[in-house]
């Protein structure tokens, strides 16, 4: 299934989009799309309720995009995930998962204005494919039972103000965590849907030109791998998310290419997931 929330900021309505592009409201089966809805069988009550033709079809015309989840508990973020991305910046190859976190406000919809910070002139993006946790997960034992926790997937825009990462602290959040600095969506695409997450294809362009092209394949870390990993360190609750991390082509790592500005468009794409689009403003 596709999982989406469409309507005005904190008054999104779920909905189910199906294969043939209709969408259906889900009302009738949940209020929200959340850490509750995924922890009680709510997949298969969707499920059931698509299947059995029991939601009318909801006319979107005009409406707002949200984030396919509501506010997580948490947005738990993997640094230098991707060998290539990892050398164009210069860092050495992580030998354990680099982990940050990134204020869970910060998560919008996917067709959201990006603000960039007052004072920045380093304002970055970094297309990756985003864990949606779906059960809680407290010391996972292997990369199979982590898989097993996860509800579905979504691409994600780790957006990065590098100045304020790399020189402002020694931690990664204040460059991490600015308002709207991680839209999420189109939709939370559920685990069954996706053959194997280490398989997609991302790609990432910034007013029309392409500036990455990676698929998880080249991730160090896999999908399944990070999830336990986590849970041998933090309590990972339904509706948490999971940035994996993000392949090369990054502003950070080409020398020359310009950092995003007002006025700027940003569209990111991953394989079986949909597609984004950002206009970037001056906060």
């Amino acid at each position: 299934m596709k999982l989406m929330r469409l309507g005005a900021p904190g008054k999104e309505r779920p909905a189910v989009r199906t294969d043939d592009g209709r969408v259906l409201d889900l009302s009738p089966v949940t209020a929200d799309i959340d850490g509750a809805f995924l922890s009680s069988g709510g997949l298969d009550r969707a499920r059931a309720a698509v299947e059995g033709g029991a939601l009318a079809e909801w006319d979107t015309a005009g409406l707002r995009v949200g984030a396919p989840v509501a506010r997580p508990g948490k947005v738990v973020c993997i640094g230098l995930n991707y060998r290539d991305h990892a050398e164009e910046t210069g860092a050495p190859v992580p030998t354990r998962p680099v982990v940050f976190m990134k204020d869970p406000g910060t998560v919008v919809g996917p067709y959201d204005q990006v603000l960039i910070p007052r004072g920045s002139v380093r304002t970055d993006w970094e297309v990756e494919l985003a864990v949606v946790i779906g059960g809680r997960a407290r010391y996972l034992e292997s990369p199979e039972d982590g898989l097993r926790h996860i509800a579905g997937y979504a691409i994600s825009n780790d957006v990065s103000e590098r100045e304020f990462q790399l020189d402002h602290s020694s931690q990664w959040d204040l460059g991490k965590s600015c308002e709207t600095f991680n839209p999420l969506g189109p939709w939370l695409v559920t685990r069954d849907e996706i053959d194997d997450p280490q398989s997609l294809g991302l790609s990432l362009a910034v007013n029309g030109v392409r500036r990455q092209h990676g698929t998880t394949r080249d991730m160090i870390f896999e999908v399944g791998q990070l999830v336990a990993y986590l849970s041998n360190y933090m309590v990972l609750e339904p509706g948490d998310v999971i940035n994996t991390g993000t392949p090369a082509g990054v502003a950070l790592g080409l020398p020359g290419t310009p950092y995003l500005r007002p006025g700027d468009t940003v569209e990111l794409s991953v394989d079986g997931l949909g597609e984004q689009r950002q206009t970037f403003a001056q906060a």
